[in-house]
């Protein structure tokens, strides 16, 4: 990524505190089916911002390693984690995605919300564990604009379509998908 465009990044981040360490919880999309999210294992939190969804990971049970470009933003979730008591559950780090996915174990989720980069779809699925489950959420053209990090109609599910899909939708410029790695 660009120096602009992480600096931008970090402005964004600056103009606005982190949230309240005590609201934690996933992407609205995946509300409905948490019970499908394991308490135990290694998550994987791509481009997690200020690690929301890392820390709700994180409070189910599961170790995470949460990355984004922006260290403000890296900076504002490690302080979420050790406020909310969940620092020995999560480790945040400085990613710059355009090299890829950081090194770790395979992982028993890979959360992904609002980041599109469709040079990461075969490494995620293949640092996905048997079994594992995968959310991931876009903006998407359905409903909203166009533009090259929007999904286009059914893309996640193309993307995606070696795993078994448990929930997915497009509307109101958002796509998400939920879907498991088979053993």
């Amino acid at each position: 990524m660009s120096a602009e465009d992480r600096n931008s990044w970090d402005a964004r981040y600056a103009q606005h505190p982190a949230q309240d360490p005590a609201a934690i919880a996933p992407d609205p999309v995946f509300a409905p089916f948490v019970d499908e999210f394991p308490v135990t294992g290694h998550a994987l939190d791509i481009a997690c911002g200020r690690g929301t969804g890392a820390l709700w990971l994180a409070q189910r049970g599961l170790r995470v390693l949460g990355c984004d470009v922006s260290p403000v933003a890296i900076a504002q979730a490690r302080r979420r984690a050790r406020d909310c008591g969940l620092g020995d559950q999560c480790r945040f780090d400085v990613v710059d995605l355009d090299d890829g996915l950081p090194q770790g174990p395979a992982a028993d989720v890979l959360y992904c919300s609002r980041f599109r980069d469709r040079r990461l779809d075969a490494p995620m699925i293949a640092r996905l564990a048997p079994g594992g489950l995968l959310a991931v959420t876009a903006l998407s053209q359905v409903g909203g604009g166009s533009g090259r990090f929007r999904a286009a109609p059914g893309e996640l599910r193309r993307a995606f379509d070696g795993l078994t899909v448990i929930a997915a939708g497009e509307a109101q410029g958002v796509a998400w998908l939920l879907a498991r790695r088979e053993s």
